[in-house]
């Protein structure tokens, strides 16, 4: 049976650098950060004291004010970004074809931050003080459930937990429902809100975080010789994904075909990559079989690029024998630079970013990126945004565990 074509229609994102698809997309182009001192706990004691904060985000803005304070922050995440990104492809759900519709939602870590406030409360005051919506809080599968219950969608609800992969999971999985017809649409994604006391302090003792404290915008530097371990950060990504003729007949704005979805396992260590990223190299591989292309064919990479010591060298060497001779043109940069590392979010964020860089022709920077290492031979748009038309892209997410997923876009012909 002939697979269905994907169709991405809505996009939505929350992340550092702002609350909405066009103010993050304004600074990434422009090279800015959204990196900064903690403020959303006491940091003080810790020895990496910066992340990537979601400043402008309200969310009595968009949600009632009762079921704010019913949410964990990364569920307030999801809720606005699927809100977002279903608005954006103008998919109206019916009680005709709400059974057609998934929502696929993921996140890493859920309400980290409810259940250090919960047992804070239950050591001081008691256990009568928990809450009796504080499993619910936890749960990262509310996240889809109450995308499902405000926007009325009865197909597939379930959520995706890869670690970084998580989010790039959720998008691929979604499109295999499509393309197998288990459902015609979806809303994909993930939600991510670590920065907490335990969040920030257990990365932290992994010594994966920078401290690059007194310098906070430069700290998340992919790349560069430089760099002392990522920062951690919060957000949310959505897509909405459609059934290709679907899409078409009620005359949708296509961003572009989701045509490529890889996904593979090292088998080798929880936290570092196999030489020359091996897993990594059989997603990238898988992602672009899948999408019927080859390797000269892809003109841009979102890579993972985390700012990590032995990550960043071992995903490009990945990259380029993925890529072989193509790789001497292809551009290749890491929006974590200005994002910091939304973790479980990442993989749908920077999906969402690659499409733009698709559609609207320009290749976000890898900013901080003064010197770069000398294990790494490709470009890396260093510092200033690029235009260029490309007519494929991919996006690369790699999670604790060994876990990777690729995803390739290409433009669309509609």
């Amino acid at each position: 049976m002939q697979k269905r074509r994907v169709a991405v229609t809505g996009l939505g994102l929350i992340s550092p650098c702002g609350t909405g698809v066009e103010k993050s997309w304004e600074a990434l182009v422009n090279g800015r950060s959204g990196v900064g001192p903690i403020t959303l706990f006491d940091a003080s004691r810790l020895d990496s004291r910066i992340a990537g904060e979601v400043k402008d985000f309200e969310p009595e803005d968009y949600i009632e004010r009762r079921e704010v304070r019913r949410m964990d922050r990364f569920a307030q995440f999801a809720v606005v970004a699927a809100d977002m990104a279903l608005a954006d492809s103008g998919l109206k759900i019916t009680p005709e074809n709400a059974e057609r519709v998934a929502a696929i939602i993921g996140s890493g870590i859920g309400g980290l931050s409810s259940l250090e406030e919960t047992y804070r409360k239950a050591l001081e005051k008691g256990p009568d003080r928990i809450s009796p919506f504080f499993i619910l809080q936890m749960l990262i599968n509310l996240a889809p459930g109450y995308v499902t219950m405000r926007h009325g969608i009865k197909g597939p609800s379930w959520s995706t937990n890869s670690a970084c992969s998580t989010s790039a999971h959720a998008i691929g999985e979604a499109m295999r429902g499509i393309q197998r017809g288990e459902f015609d649409a979806a809303v994909a994604g993930g939600s991510e809100a670590p920065i907490s006391l335990l969040g920030v302090g257990g990365f932290a003792a992994m010594k994966a975080l920078s401290r690059r404290n007194d310098a906070p915008q430069e700290a998340s530097r992919p790349f560069d010789v430089d760099r002392d371990g990522f920062v951690i950060a919060e957000g949310a990504g959505m897509v909405v994904l459609e059934e290709w003729e679907q899409a078409r007949a009620r005359g949708a704005r296509i961003y572009a075909e989701l045509s490529g979805y890889g996904a593979s396992s090292d088998a080798h260590h929880v936290t570092s990559p196999a030489p020359e990223h091996e897993g990594a190299q059989r997603s990238m591989r898988a992602a672009i079989k899948d999408a019927g292309l080859a390797p000269a064919d892809i003109g841009y990479v979102n890579a993972h690029g985390t700012s990590t010591d032995i990550g960043d060298v071992l995903e490009m060497q990945g990259i380029a024998r993925v890529f072989g001779d193509a790789a001497r043109t292809l551009a290749v940069s890491s929006t974590k630079s200005m994002t910091g590392h939304m973790n479980g979010a990442a993989g749908a964020a920077e999906a969402v970013i690659s499409v733009l860089a698709l559609t609207r022709g320009v290749l976000p920077p890898t900013i901080n990126l003064r010197n770069k290492d000398p294990g790494i031979h490709l470009d890396c748009v260093p510092n200033t945004a690029r235009e260029a038309r490309v007519d494929a892209v991919m996006s690369n997410s790699f999670g604790f565990g060994g876990t990777n997923v690729s995803l390739v876009f290409r433009r669309s012909d509609g």
